[in-house]
């Protein structure tokens, strides 16, 4: 909508846009002017106006349109930018508004930048799913075959249905059911791990995805970051003040406005500034220049009290709120607040602090020089009512600082000091003018900004030729933004391993994000996304295709360098050159996207998976990050505060980003490997009885008779085996410790060995050796009775699949011993019953268990030897880790 006016005093409101852009931060919006100056806002209703606005489109950012109110005389015409909009899903800080809407329903922003969500289905699921095609197509050819071997006599294709039947076990049934139960319990113990509270579960069909992620695209603001900023040090040179000395900068403010001498250096001939500072006053003029160069503005909002006027006109501490484009600064005024100079009012021209004994001090504000990301600094000129001296206050970026404040030998080393313990670091200067100096800078300033051409150079002169002058450094005011309340960086320390990108488990991260492109470089170098060896190719500006085309070109020659691009220039590279920038983005260690659109993070996410074939996880926190979570194979949401909209559109909710570590190469390990081992054993449980019975035709004529009938083939699957393969779901072959330790590990995985043609071709010749031997050796050694092949095959069987399971385990858990003996003390238990079946009496002869005991160990034995001797000279790489 169109924004017309608001009950604010200051004429202009602020406004939060993280649920579009993900930025927590507050966004100045000014009214029409026309509008605004109505008495009351039912006199809308009398004006004759109309509001031209540019079609509805996909960028957040801008806006065009003109406001022309046709009843005045002359007619008034106004223009219309992004500053006089409110979007949906945006919300107000304080005040209502009145205001035209534009948008409404499929045109909204909001709703433009979204995706419709897919159904997930894994990877896993798929190598399965091939997997049993091709035991569905080995059944018809084994059937084909035995059918053939007969040479198609009689009525030969109802002995083709009968064999179907008969070896239907090659297709395990039971292979979906343990696959699905394995994925809850999965699940489950992802919900019920202590080291990762709160985290939750939303799609349990797909935690083995986990296991082999390739890329790791994550959101920055709120995700990598916590958005806390807290006041760390004060710097002035000759001392320094930390989180623990903050009450003597409290004492020295203090004192500074008891005394009654405090006002005598100002009001002196400037030949006092030539004296050295005590340090009292120059903590004193430091904490006041933090509180003045800023934009912040104070808002009292009623509570059950006192209502909004009262507060306003006693400044109540309890009702104040801050608002600014920049939690930073608002990080500044509350330090200054907490050591006892506090900004209680603002307008357009004034400010207001109250010291520590009450005092008001009033300020007139009379030029301020915006921060731009050209010029990385802020000014503003202000006139102590009180006093009438004029100073003016700098702050902006250490770098750029240097070179303007008077020369010292301690700024460049401390700064360099902070930076490295992660401290976001700010300078702050103060200059004091005289009238004469205010009033020529004031006319040069005019000029220039009324000049039509190069109107933005001529006024950066004009504020150049003032820092210039001979400006003089109080203060070096450093705040370090925090992530858990300690001294530590502002992302979430557990980036860890996963999203480190040098040589470790998820090579390639790529942070998108709708936050500034210095911001988002600073953040990926704290967190580690970018190793301190390793350069940064910023990415050009770019509209056309030839640009785009050199600055590609300028890329390639670089090597090992991670790729900084803004959302505007990624949308000009995939127009021309798609495949060539996907190419060389998948190469880089690290990418950073910055201004990105909500679809545009979903359109790398998309673009990701179709030219690697590889699997994405999506990490992000906002409502602008829901479309790439759903895209993403793997969607992780963070419970952060930016709203659940996120967490309760992903796969996965965790409530802090260090978590994904754990997820990642703990459980998704684990998951992806248990999967793969319980997949293949039921194959491999199915495959051996249907090997017995093709042994079982063969030998005699190709008959279609089945070799187990009734109970015993039911309880083969179920009863007799099924508890002690489920329980390979318990299995793990390092410690979780080991995993985090070494992301290498889950390297490993992303070529998907655990479950493959080659495993599962092992596992079929296994599964044929040994159901052969079983049956073959049955046959051998019964004497007289079919019976007895009967009893000594499924009791062979029965235990060659209990030791198989104790081959394939590699951490015994107490359950699975229990299920190893639950499974084998059923089937005896069951022989009394089974007297259809089986000859009870036979089994209790010396005769049975020889017989039994040699089939199982010829069965079995050198399977034992293989593994042994491959765990000895080709040892996997866990292995190197546990012994």
């Amino acid at each position: 909508m169109i924004f017309l006016r608001t009950t604010e005093r200051n004429g202009s409101c602020f406004l939060r846009t993280d649920q579009l852009d993900g930025e927590t931060d507050w966004k100045l919006r000014l009214p029409v002017a026309c509008t605004q100056r109505l008495p009351i806002a039912a006199d809308l209703l009398q004006i004759r106006s109309y509001v031209y606005a540019e079609e509805p489109n996909i960028d957040i950012h801008t806006f065009n349109g003109t406001f022309t109110r046709e009843d005045g005389d002359p007619p008034v015409n106004e223009s219309l930018s992004i500053e006089n909009t409110l979007w949906a899903s945006t919300v107000i800080a304080s005040g209502s508004i009145v205001g035209v809407v534009i948008y409404t329903g499929k045109e909204l922003r909001s709703v433009m930048n979204t995706s419709n969500p897919k159904n997930k289905m894994g990877l896993f699921d798929l190598e399965v799913n091939c997997l049993t095609k091709i035991l569905f197509g080995a059944l018809v050819v084994v059937s084909l075959v035995m059918v053939a071997l007969q040479h198609f006599a009689g009525r030969w294709y109802l002995q083709i249905f009968r064999f179907l039947l008969l070896f239907s076990n090659i297709v395990p049934i039971s292979l979906r059911v343990n696959l699905d139960l394995g994925k809850m319990v999965f699940s489950w113990m992802i919900n019920k791990d202590s080291k990762i509270p709160g985290t939750v579960v939303r799609a349990s069909t797909i935690p083995e995805e986990l296991g082999r992620i390739s890329y790791l695209l994550t959101d920055k603001t709120g995700t990598l970051t916590q958005n806390e900023m807290v006041f760390r040090r004060l710097h002035l040179g000759t001392v320094a003040y930390g989180m623990d000395s903050m009450d003597e900068v409290q004492s020295h403010v203090f004192s500074a406005y008891t005394q009654p001498t405090h006002d005598l250096p100002m009001s002196r001939a400037p030949a006092a500034t030539k004296v050295r500072k005590t340090i009292c006053s120059r903590v004193h003029e430091a904490v006041k220049a933090v509180a003045l160069v800023h934009n912040v503005t104070p808002v009292y909002e009623a509570n059950g009290v006192t209502d909004q006027a009262e507060a306003e006109q006693h400044y109540e501490d309890t009702c104040r709120v801050y608002q600014a484009a920049s939690p930073d600064e608002v990080s500044l005024v509350q330090w200054t607040e907490s050591v006892g100079l506090t900004l209680v009012g603002r307008d357009q021209s004034s400010m207001q602090l109250r010291t520590p004994s009450g005092q008001i001090l009033n300020f007139t504000i009379l030029q301020i020089f915006p921060f731009t990301y050209e010029s990385k600094r802020m000014g503003i000129i202000v006139r102590d009512e009180s006093t009438g001296e004029i100073t003016f206050y700098m702050k902006g970026a250490d770098s750029v600082m240097a070179g303007i404040v008077q020369y010292n030998d301690w700024l460049e080393e401390e700064c360099g000091n902070m930076a490295r313990e992660g401290l976001r670091v700010l300078v702050v200067s103060k200059k004091s003018l005289t009238e004469e100096q205010y009033q020529d800078f004031e006319a040069r300033y005019i000029q220039a900004k009324l000049s039509v051409h190069d109107r933005s150079l001529k006024v950066a002169t004009v504020i150049e030729s003032l820092e210039m002058e001979d400006g003089a450094p109080v203060s070096d005011g450093r705040r370090g933004p925090a992530a858990d309340g300690t001294s530590g960086p502002p992302w979430k320390s557990s980036a860890t391993q996963a999203s480190r990108s040098g040589g470790a488990a998820l090579h390639p991260v790529w942070m998108l994000t709708g936050d500034k492109m210095e911001t988002a470089t600073c953040t990926a170098k704290n967190a580690h996304l970018v190793t301190r060896s390793q350069d940064i190719h910023v990415f050009r500006a770019v509209t056309t295709r030839g640009e785009a085309h050199l600055e590609l070109n300028a890329f390639r020659r670089k090597h090992d360098c991670a790729l900084v691009i803004s959302g505007d220039s990624l949308e000009v590279c995939l127009k021309f050159y798609e495949y060539e920038f996907m190419e060389l983005a998948c190469q880089s260690p690290a990418v950073v996207c910055c201004r990105c659109a909500p679809t545009q993070k979903a359109q790398i996410v998309r673009l990701l998976q179709e030219r690697t074939g590889k699997l994405t996880c999506a990490v992000g926190d906002g409502g602008n990050d829901v479309s790439m979570i759903q895209e993403a194979d793997c969607g992780v949401g963070v419970e952060g505060k930016e709203g659940k909209q996120a967490s309760l559109a992903a796969d996965f909710s965790v409530t802090q980003f260090k978590h994904l570590g754990r997820l990642l190469m703990v459980h998704g390990r684990n998951s992806y490997k248990r999967s793969a081992a319980l997949s293949q054993f039921v194959i491999h449980r199915s495959l051996c009885i249907s090997t017995m019975q093709a042994v079982f035709s063969s030998v005699f004529y190709f008959a279609s008779v089945p070799l187990y009938q009734g109970f015993l083939i039911v309880g083969y699957s179920t009863i007799y085996t099924m508890f002690p393969v489920f329980s390979l779901v318990l299995d793990k072959d390092v410690k979780s410790e080991v995993a985090m330790l070494y992301p290498e590990l889950y390297k490993d995985l992303l070529k998907g060995r655990p479950l493959s043609f080659k495993t599962f071709l092992i596992w079929v010749l296994i599964s044929i050796y040994q159901g052969s031997i079983i049956m073959y050796g049955a046959m051998l050694l019964f004497e007289s009775e079919f019976v007895h092949i009967v009893a000594i095959s499924f009791t062979s069987l029965i235990l060659t699949e209990l030791l198989m399971v104790a081959l394939t385990v590699q951490t015994w858990h107490w359950l699975m011993m229990v299920a190893e003996l639950l499974s084998l003390s059923c089937y005896i238990a069951s022989l009394v019953f089974l007297h259809d079946y089986i000859d009870v009496y036979f089994i209790a002869t010396v005769s049975f268990l020889w017989k039994v005991t040699v089939i199982t160990l010829v069965s079995c034995l050198p399977l034992y030897i293989l593994k042994y001797l491959r765990r000895r000279f080709s040892p996997p790489s866990y292995s190197k880790l546990t012994s």
